[in-house]
Formats: structure tokens, sequence, C-alpha cells
């Protein structure tokens, strides 16, 4: 049965995640992680796609990447393909050292992209592998010191403020919140797994409308009700039937909302 096509994002901006065959690591030491990253450059200046951030984990990699030129497919498959002829060489072994194909996940508003930034950030810290403002191989560092090496931090220093200055200041309170009080923080769990629950669906939902609480839709005329539902058209995870059934109306409202 052929694989189905990856859905393109509106905004052109996607959240990559490569894993390690069978959870295996795919960073041994240092030298492993400056190869990837040199691997992660070559391609970005080839396929002409900016990195707006990264981090590599011992046995898995978290990209957001902005692609313009719609060379996604081709551009991670490059960058496995050269990081694993490396990897197989150096330790001499054969075999698939990723996990299937590369997860893609579409970044569609500025408020998931905060918090999706946030989430890979502290994905070391989460861990237990090290502070995140210490972590070597994240673009924290980059953004919090607003150093110049690989990531392209324009878009995200426009979501926290309007002049550098005055982002970079509030990317790091930002990034002081724990995630785990954080609704977006379940999303992100289960956005490459499968359907979430629907409790996360409805902390999820007023995260993205900006809504103390889900059952104020039903509340709302006609127009602002649509408006509302039509925000929620590109978000995946969440079905039109999850969405109706969480918010307590009829899915034929949804789906006329969504046309």
């Amino acid at each position: 049965m052929p694989r189905k096509a990856r859905q393109r994002s509106s905004t052109k901006v996607y959240h990559i995640i490569l894993r390690g065959n069978a959870k295996q690591d795919i960073f041994l030491e240092k030298q492993d992680y400056a190869k990837f990253m040199k691997e992660l450059s070559k391609t970005k200046e080839k396929y002409e796609y900016k990195i707006y951030t990264y981090c590599l984990m011992p046995n898995h990699i978290h990209l957001v990447i902005y692609d313009e030129k719609d060379n996604l497919s081709i551009a991670i498959q490059s960058l496995a393909v050269s990081y694993s002829s490396y990897w197989n060489k150096k330790y001499e072994r054969v075999g698939h050292l990723f996990q299937d194909r590369f997860r893609s996940k579409n970044v569609e508003t500025g408020s998931y992209l905060k918090t999706l930034c946030r989430y890979i950030h502290q994905n070391p810290s989460k861990s237990g592998i090290s502070k995140m403002e210490e972590y070597l191989w994240s673009s924290y560092r980059e953004y919090a010191k607003n150093s110049n090496e690989i990531v392209d931090k324009k878009q995200i220093f426009m979501l926290f403020g309007k002049n550098k200055k005055e982002a970079i200041e509030n990317l790091i309170q930002f990034h002081k919140v724990n995630e785990k009080a954080n609704g977006i923080k379940e999303m992100i769990e289960y956005e490459m797994t499968g359907r979430i629950s629907d409790e996360q669906a409805k902390k999820y939902i007023e995260e993205i409308l900006k809504i103390k609480n889900i059952q104020e839709i039903i509340q709302y005329d006609k127009v602002v009700r649509n408006e509302h539902l039509r925000k929620l058209k590109n978000v995946q995870g969440i079905s039109k039937a999850q969405i109706a059934r969480v918010i307590g109306i009829s899915e034929k409202i949804v789906e006329r909302a969504m046309k």
C-alpha cells in the first residue's frame, strides 16, 4: 500500500523528528553531534530552507524548518543518508540508523510555533541530561545570546518583541515556564502518534482560540462562532467529530463553518 503523501503546511513551517532505529542512540560522542550539525548546514544551503529551532538528543532529533522551496522530503532524506553513512562507517555497522522515514508536523500558527520552540529547547532539562541554557546541541543559546551559527532567528524574534533586545528578554522569560503548565504540551507529545484525548483537545483548543472555557463558543453568535471554528481547520490530531464533541455542538455546524 503506497504511503500517504505529506500534507503541505500553509505557513511552510514544519516540525521534524528523526528517531534512532529501535530507539538506539544516534550520537555516542561529541564528534557525532558536530558531524550532524555540519551535514545540517550543508543541506540547509543546498536545499534553501531555514532553521528556526533544533535540538539533538542522544536517540532523536527535533528540527523546526521553513521550507519555502518545498524541498522538505528530499532535504531531510539527504541529511539522514549522509549522517547514516558517516555513522555506519565510523562504528563499522550496516543497516538503518533511523526509524522508518522521518515524521513531520505542520506548524500553522505563531502561538503554536512559540510553544513548540520552548518544548524542543526544554528537552535536555526534562530528560535530566543538561540545563537548557548549558546544552551545546540546541538552538536555545543562539537565541538567548543572539549568536550567529545556523539558526534563522528573525521570525522567532518577531513573535517575542518589537525589537531584538525586547525579543530576547521575552524569549528567555517564556522559556522559564514549565511546560507541564501549558495545554499545548499534550498536543506536541501526541502529535506524531495519533489522536489525543478529549480533555487534551479541550486544553489545546482553548490555547489556540485564547479562551478560558471551551463552552464559551456555544454562546457566540453564528458569525463569531464560525470564525473561531475556522481557526481549527488545519489543526492535525483533532478531528471535526472531536471538535464538535468537546464543544458540544453538531458536527455539521463544524463542517459548514470550515468550508
